[in-house]
């Protein structure tokens, strides 16, 4: 393999609700996927004394992270969000509603994003334990598609070996499947 992935575009991005035991559930299409950020961050503490730095001390990293993609799947919006999402009627006249109550929590989730490499195979960034903390949005304006938009923060997964997040170069392009 060359010594440097050259991961281009997003081709998708997929998002796998995790139970309270940390298990992890059915995998679910993020729809158009346009951007997955990520930042690696960690917060610091400093020791002064005799008006110096003595020391610096990390406290634990942890991953923000945000994506957007085009149009909402709504599956996917509480798997991210918390809430419930149900079918009824029969087609051609089926409804599928989300509903969110003020009891509802935002859950965790696996997220894995893929990107094809130019310089061979493709790119995966794996996001072992997300939860979103910033605003979950979409917007519908006038003569745009709607975009969904969410970002928040991951922490070590203590069901995962504290995997807190990979970066995945492939040699041959590889589909993104349930963590087992």
């Amino acid at each position: 393999m060359p010594t440097d992935a050259l991961p281009y575009g997003v081709r998708d991005i997929k998002i796998t609700p995790i139970d309270a035991t940390g298990a992890y559930g059915t995998m679910i299409d993020l729809p158009n996927a346009r951007t997955l950020s990520f930042a690696e961050a960690e917060e610091f503490s400093d020791l002064r004394g005799d008006d110096q730095l003595i020391a610096v001390r990390g406290m634990g990293p942890e991953v923000t992270w945000s994506l957007e993609s085009g149009g909402i799947s709504l599956d996917a919006w509480a798997a991210i969000g918390g809430g419930t999402v149900t079918e009824t009627g029969t087609a051609p006249d089926t409804v599928k509603t989300f509903a969110k109550v003020g009891t509802d929590v935002r859950p965790y989730f696996l997220l894995e994003g893929q990107a094809i490499s130019d310089s061979g195979g493709d790119f995966h960034v794996v996001i072992y334990r997300a939860r979103a903390t910033d605003d979950l949005e979409g917007e519908m304006t006038d003569g745009e598609f709607l975009l969904t938009t969410g970002g928040g923060r991951a922490l070590p997964d203590p069901n995962n070996a504290d995997a807190l997040y990979d970066l995945v170069w492939n040699e041959a392009v590889t589909d993104i499947v349930v963590p087992v």
